[in-house]
Parts: C-alpha cells; sequence; structure tokens
C-alpha cells in the first residue's frame, strides 16, 4: 500500500541531478557587472546605529555564515569561495577607507555585481551593525563622506 508513496520521493531524487546536469550543460556568460551607482542619499550617510556587543556578536557570526566565503574570514578578499570562482575580490582594509557608512550600508542591502543583496532578509539595524562589525575588523574609522 505504501509502496507507490515511498516511490515518489525516490523519483523526485533522482530526477535532480538530471536537472541540474541539464542545467550545466548550457554554459552561459555574462558580462561581470559594473559597479552600481550608490544613491546620492547613501553617499556620505553616517551609521545611525550606535553598535552594541550582542548586536556585534550576531553580525560576526552572520560574517562567518554568509559573508567570509568569498571576503575571507579576516576581510582580506581571499576566501574559499572567490577562490574557486577566481573573483577578484577587494581587501576592506584598502577598501573600505574610501566608503561612507552609507555606500556600504547600500551595497550590503542591495548587492553589487555577483554579490548577492541582503534585501528583506536582514533589517536595517542587523546591516547597520554589520557596517560597525566591518569597521572594526578592518581597523577603518566611521566615515561621514566618501567615495566609491
Amino acid at each position: 500500500m505504501l509502496r507507490p508513496f515511498l516511490m515518489i520521493p525516490v523519483l523526485a531524487f533522482l530526477g535532480v541531478p538530471v536537472f541540474l546536469q541539464q542545467q550545466s550543460a548550457a554554459p552561459t556568460q555574462t558580462p561581470a557587472a559594473a559597479p552600481a551607482a550608490i544613491p546620492a542619499e547613501y553617499v556620505g550617510k553616517a551609521n545611525p546605529v550606535k553598535p552594541t556587543p550582542e548586536g556585534l556578536v550576531y553580525v560576526k557570526k552572520l560574517y562567518g555564515w554568509d559573508c567570509a566565503m568569498c571576503h575571507g574570514a579576516n576581510g582580506d578578499g581571499k576566501g574559499d569561495l572567490a577562490a574557486d570562482q577566481k573573483l577578484a575580490m577587494n581587501d576592506f582594509r584598502q577598501s573600505l577607507t574610501k566608503m561612507s557608512d552609507g555606500e556600504i550600508f547600500y551595497i550590503i542591502q542591495k548587492g553589487q555585481g555577483k554579490m548577492p543583496a541582503e534585501g528583506d532578509r536582514a533589517k536595517d539595524d542587523k546591516i547597520w551593525n554589520m557596517v560597525s562589525y566591518l569597521r572594526q575588523m578592518s581597523n577603518t574609522p566611521p566615515t561621514a563622506g566618501g567615495t566609491q
């Protein structure tokens, strides 16, 4: 009696590799995306959220889960996934000095190039805490103004 119901998951499981093989068989070349222009309202914007120890602990974990694979454990741009995909990543210790907190916030929230957007996955205060964490990790002071 249960045999037909057990076959459905087996067929679905076997169909997934075939589906993935068909998708990967068609190579698609997309041109490298140019950095998106950051809206003027974010350029020069200071971080309005005062970081808390709890907030920084949370975003440190979040960075380890979501960001370090590309950006590296210490922000040097030498994460495993970036190396595997041959992505040229900036070292935070140099690149964040040229950016305002608002610009960093915008890039985290909206994404840039191949970096996916946090979008609705993270509330604004969490993103602002991430900006503080990145500043702390890279030893760059918060800035009110910057250029990308």
